[in-house]
């Protein structure tokens, strides 16, 4: 391990974030922690670009902790739609209510503290710690795993304990020695992993730029850059078919409240069949309404509906990919003629004028717009 490099890497990062670190992004200079970790969470496996469109408008609509506490879950759930991930959402409403009351409202500017709350990990409050109250806590996100990985040539897959633990003790090794310098160092970190250092097309190894680290950097050096970090080989992902069922009443559509802990938990949905190991090409066909009802709704919500719909015809298929697995969705759509009242509060009849208060999966968003079901804004607020 180079002594000199741990020496000196904090001081030659800080140099380069000036002269070529990211500026102007809307959560950079931000010293209000809930600010702070509303945009740490938001950047969590969601790209910049997306990220700089939805930050602004939720902190616009959540401007505080106390704000966000106070909100009704789908109210957070539906700013959040289409970010994906939604168990995010669900942590940072949680997280908003232990803040309010086991800490009067106040993020707490311990790293310890910090990951004592809901989805909130070691990196995140580093982070949080970091950037708010210039506190000495390291970060490990993803990138700069890739950064120290291929600087001191670490062998091994990120995810095994060992080896994680080694990176973190580098973390802590390489941070600058004057909490003032926190905030400017840990963006520098970010931003050298997203921008230089990168998964497939790093700096070092272009002719238009010269990489700061080109003289230290152990993969560069042995010719391994493209090969370190190493990552455990992905098993293909599994395929599965289902359907949902879109009825109307009128202005009213029929949505489906989702599982805390399933898929797109606690979003509105379509009533939905069980998913089916896809075996192949083919699709199993529905036969009836009946069996279409059976297989997507309480039993004890079926007879009256099953009377009373009309119309069933197959729709759209959507495929949709998800990180580690991908779904084939057959759409089925009806009619019925009266908004018959459900004993599950799980079911709800919405007018499509409303639906926008509501968080729904991204597909079944873009299905119901499709479709002319609503007009485009009935789906942002």
């Amino acid at each position: 391990m180079s002594k000199t490099l741990i020496n000196t890497f904090s001081k030659k990062l800080l140099t380069w974030h000036g002269a070529s670190g990211r500026s102007g992004l809307p959560w950079q200079g931000n010293r209000d922690p809930y600010a702070v970790w509303v945009s740490e969470i938001m950047l969590q496996q969601t790209q910049v670009a997306t990220v700089l469109e939805r930050y602004p408008r939720f902190m616009k609509r959540f401007p505080t902790v106390k704000k966000l506490a106070a909100a009704d879950i789908d109210e957070v759930l539906a700013e959040w739609a289409g970010l994906g991930y939604y168990s995010r959402a669900r942590n940072l409403h949680a997280c908003a209510k232990q803040v309010m009351h086991d800490f009067s409202g106040k993020f707490p500017n311990d790293p310890l503290l910090l990951e004592q709350l809901k989805g909130i990990g070691r990196s995140t409050a580093g982070a949080i710690a970091a950037f708010a109250f210039h506190e000495r806590a390291p970060i490990l996100d993803a990138n700069v795993k890739r950064i120290l990985a291929r600087l001191f040539a670490i062998e091994g897959a990120v995810q095994d304990k060992a080896v994680n633990d080694r990176l973190w003790k580098l973390a802590q090794e390489l941070l600058p020695n004057q909490p003032k310098d926190m905030p400017v160092y840990t963006q520098a970190l970010m931003d050298f992993g997203a921008t230089w250092c990168t998964a497939r097309k790093p700096v070092c190894m272009s002719t238009e730029k010269k990489c700061l680290f080109a003289k230290d950097c152990q993969a560069n050096l042995s010719n391994q850059v493209l090969a370190l970090p190493q990552k455990t080989v992905k098993a293909k992902s599994p395929e599965f078919d289902c359907d949902m069922l879109l009825i109307r009443s009128g202005n009213f559509v029929l949505l489906q409240k989702r599982p805390s802990k399933a898929i797109w938990g606690g979003l509105w949905s379509l009533p939905e069949s069980p998913w089916r190991p896809r075996p192949g090409k083919g699709y199993h066909t529905v036969q009836d309404s009946k069996e279409l009802l059976a297989i997507t709704l309480p039993e004890e919500n079926i007879a009256g509906l099953a009377k009373s719909i009309r119309g069933l015809k197959s729709g759209n298929q959507i495929k949709h990919i998800f990180t580690h697995r991908r779904l084939w969705i057959q759409i089925w759509e009806a009619n019925t003629s009266k908004a018959l009242a459900f004993f599950s509060p799980n079911l709800k009849w919405v007018p499509l004028a409303q639906l926008g208060r509501y968080g729904l999966p991204q597909p079944i968003k873009v299905l119901l717009q499709g479709l002319s079901l609503v007009r485009g804004d009935d789906l942002k607020n």
